[in-house]
């Protein structure tokens, strides 16, 4: 794991979330990418220009950010954007060769309900992107016990597991495998092939309506430090993402990181 990016919003956690980006780099002896993206939105008739303004004010911003933490030695290279969110990101993580992105549950949202907020679930619900949803306030422990959550095990998409790997390799992780029976189980499903089998300890077989009912039902017997789950057009949370906003309630893991892989096949 090589590049890390870190979008920075306006939230109260901004400055811890970026903290914990700082010491997972230093893990991983990574470069951290903070970067702002902003957008123009400019009446008819305006006259004055403001996208310069914008970027200075945002670059400021990015740099007042990262004076507040102890960046450790981590190389971190902060960067403003102009564009639409969703679009940028992608972009960025291109050019950039991003492997993870690293993001708040809330960016903004001051619902204490707000388990992801519309910005934080645009990012996990419209891009491919690998992401870590990582709790607000959390501070940065090594990545013992991990619980990934499947209803599918195949895997079609070359490097998919990267992330995960790359996290079980630099902190030896343990990581158990959930595979949940649901009501859309296809022949096969559960066959497990020989990359993922390598990287496994111990596997759970279960049925549920959902990979998500799966989840609720084992993951605090797992007591992991890390669930990973994949990122599926129709797939894991399938009722969660179809609004961009996530509760709390909706999504009780508010106190653990989740690992969103793209999708495997």
């Amino acid at each position: 794991m090589k590049n890390i990016l870190v979008p920075v919003g306006s939230s109260k956690n901004a400055v811890s979330h970026l903290q914990y980006a700082v010491d997972f780099a230093k893990a991983f002896g990574a470069k951290l990418h903070v970067v702002q993206i902003y957008n123009v939105y400019t009446k008819a008739g305006t006259m004055i220009k403001v996208d310069h303004i914008l970027e200075r004010e945002s670059l400021e911003f990015l740099k007042s950010h990262v004076a507040k933490v102890d960046t450790k030695g981590v190389d971190v290279h902060i960067k403003t954007f102009k564009g639409k969110l969703v679009d940028t990101i992608e972009l960025v993580c291109k050019s950039l060769d991003i492997d993870l992105i690293l993001i708040e549950p809330r960016t903004n949202s001051v619902r204490e309900e707000v388990y992801l907020g519309k910005t934080s679930g645009k990012i996990i619900k419209q891009t491919n992107i690998p992401a870590l949803i990582v709790p607000e306030g959390y501070t940065y422990k090594p990545i013992i016990y991990i619980l990934m959550a499947l209803k599918s095990a195949i895997i079609k998409k070359e490097n998919a597991l990267n992330p995960l790997m790359d996290i079980k390799n630099q902190f030896k992780s343990i990581v158990n495998l959930l595979l949940v029976k649901t009501p859309y189980h296809n022949e096969g499903d559960f066959d497990i092939d020989e990359k993922l089998s390598a990287i496994i300890t111990n596997t759970t077989y279960t049925e549920n309506a959902t990979t998500f009912q799966g989840v609720l039902e084992h993951y605090k017997d797992n007591d992991p430090d890390l669930l990973c789950v994949v990122r599926r057009k129709r797939g894991f949370f399938t009722k969660l993402w179809e609004k961009n906003t996530i509760l709390k309630k909706d999504f009780q893991s508010t106190t653990l990181p989740v690992l969103v892989l793209s999708g495997l096949k």
